[in-house]
C-alpha cells in the first residue's frame, strides 16, 4: 500500500532528529525557527489541501460531527497530557500524537495522492522536530542513547499503525469521507496552533524566526503549484 511507504519518509526524519538531539542538539533559537518554519508547512497543507475538499464536500452534517469529533479528540489529548507527568506521560502523550499524525496522514492518501503527498511533506517536518525533543528530554533521565532511539523507533510504528486504520475511509460513502476529512483538518491547525507555535514561543522571537512560518507557508503553496 503506497500510504505505508510514505509513512517511512516521517519516521525516518524522526530517527534523524532524534540522532541530531542526542549528538548535537540546536540551539534554541534554531529550534524555534525549525517549529516556526514546520507549522508555515502544515498550515499551507491544511489551508490549501483539505479545507477545499472540506467545503466542496457538500455535507453539513458531517462536516459539524467530524470537525467537534475532532475538538473533543485534542482537547482530551490536552487533558492527558496535563494529567500525566514524567516520562511515562511523556511518551504517552508522543505515542498519541504519532498515532493521530498516522491517521491524518492515511485520511490524506483516502483524499487522494496528492493530499497525501503534501500531508507527508508537512508532517515529516513536524515529527522531524518530535524526534528531536522526545531525545533530548529522555536524554535527562536515560543514560543509553541505543535505549532511547530504540523507543523512539518503536513508537513510530504507531504512524502506520495510524494510516492502516484511515485506509478503508477511501470506501466510505463522500458525506462521511468528508467527516473524516473535518476530523483531520481539525487535528492539523491543533497541531500548529497548540504545539509548534505555542513551543516555539518559550524564546525570545526575533524577525527572521518569525519570518520561517510564512516561508514554509509560501514554499509549501509553491510546491502545491507546481504539482497542479
Amino acid at each position: 500500500m503506497m500510504v505505508l511507504t510514505y509513512t517511512l519518509i516521517p519516521a525516518f526524519a524522526a530517527l534523524a532528529g532524534a540522532i541530531v538531539a542526542l549528538f548535537a542538539r540546536p540551539s534554541p533559537i534554531a529550534i524555534s525557527a525549525i517549529q516556526h518554519f514546520a507549522a508555515g508547512v502544515v498550515f499551507a497543507a491544511a489551508a490549501g489541501e483539505i479545507l477545499p475538499d472540506v467545503v466542496h464536500g457538500g455535507s453539513v452534517w458531517a462536516t459539524a460531527i467530524g470537525g467537534v469529533a475532532g475538538v473533543v479528540a485534542m482537547l482530551m489529548v490536552k487533558q492527558m497530557e496535563g494529567f500525566l507527568k514524567g516520562p511515562t506521560g511523556l511518551l504517552l502523550a508522543v505515542a498519541i500524537d504519532i498515532l493521530v499524525d498516522g491517521l491524518v496522514l492515511g485520511i490524506g492518501f483516502a483524499a487522494g495522492a496528492r493530499t497525501g503527498l503534501l500531508l507527508t511533506i508537512a508532517l515529516t517536518l513536524e515529527v522531524l522536530f518530535l524526534g528531536l525533543t522526545v531525545a533530548t528530554e529522555m536524554a535527562e533521565t536515560v543514560k543509553s542513547r541505543l535505549r532511547i532511539v530504540t523507543t523512539i523507533a518503536v513508537l513510530l510504528l504507531l504512524l502506520p499503525a495510524g494510516a492502516l486504520l484511515a485506509a478503508p475511509v477511501a470506501m466510505l460513502p463522500g458525506p462521511v469521507m468528508t467527516g473524516f476529512l473535518a476530523f483531520g483538518l481539525i487535528s492539523l491547525l491543533y497541531l500548529v496552533t497548540e504545539e509548534l507555535l505555542v513551543d516555539a514561543h518559550e524564546t525570545p522571537d526575533r524577525p527572521w524566526v518569525t519570518a520561517m512560518f510564512f516561508a514554509g507557508f509560501l514554499i509549501l503553496l509553491v510546491i502545491e503549484e507546481l504539482m497542479a
